[in-house]
């Protein structure tokens, strides 16, 4: 190997972060989610995504503080962003019934196109939720949910398609753990009853029973 190769490499990283930060955060961040679920938080190596990405492991310390911290990053970076398209759905334009069917449509879609936001969740419960704990952050993205649901369920109370008496929480979970099943539980269940819940011809009906599950409760 050339000895210039690696000081070259060193000041390509320096630059590309002077050039574009949010860039490199942003290959960072997407290097370290694949770690994280591939090897959890105790098996994923900062040596193996500083090589991933445009930057080195020195500088991902000083922007995250350290492994936890970039791992907080990457799980508040995941709910930020199924909050954010949570918010571009424009349910509050939608007659009640059609809002949540269409915001239980939605979370199911989304748990099945992105399975590493299942993982990451599954792995933040083994160590017993503590990094969700302490962000401030990811507290506040999830209350925005609860509160959409609330108006929707709200109006259609008013307008008497819901029947009175469930809590917003109450809705969120039962969308939340239906649609999370279906991913988390996929390998398992193909294994026990040799039922791919994620094929493709499969996973339209799952959709629709969500659905269907969901505004059974709501109605009767």
């Amino acid at each position: 190997m050339d000895k210039t190769d690696t000081p070259v490499r060193a000041d390509r990283k320096s630059l590309s972060w002077t050039q574009d930060p949010e860039g490199v955060r942003r290959s960072i961040l997407d290097a370290a989610r694949i770690e994280f679920v591939e090897h959890g938080l105790s098996g994923a190596r900062v040596d193996e995504i500083a090589a991933k990405t445009a930057t080195s492991k020195r500088m991902i310390y000083y922007y995250f503080g350290d492994k936890e911290g970039l791992y907080r990053a990457v799980i508040e970076e995941m709910y930020e962003r199924i909050r954010r398209f949570e918010r571009s759905l424009d349910l509050a334009t939608l007659p009640p019934d059609e809002a949540m069917t269409k915001l239980t449509g939605f979370t199911f879609d989304y748990h099945a196109d992105n399975p590493d936001f299942v993982r990451m969740v599954m792995i933040e419960n083994i160590h017993h939720a503590r990094h969700l704990a302490s962000s401030s952050k990811i507290a506040t993205l999830n209350l925005s949910i609860i509160g959409v649901i609330r108006e929707i369920y709200e109006r259609g109370v008013a307008e008497g398609l819901f029947r009175p008496g469930i809590e917003a929480l109450d809705i969120h979970l039962t969308i939340s753990a239906l649609s999370f099943y279906n991913v988390s539980n996929r390998a398992s269940i193909r294994q026990v009853f040799g039922h791919d819940m994620g094929a493709p011809d499969v996973l339209p009906h799952r959709r629709q029973a969500v659905i269907d599950t969901v505004m059974h409760m709501l109605r009767h």
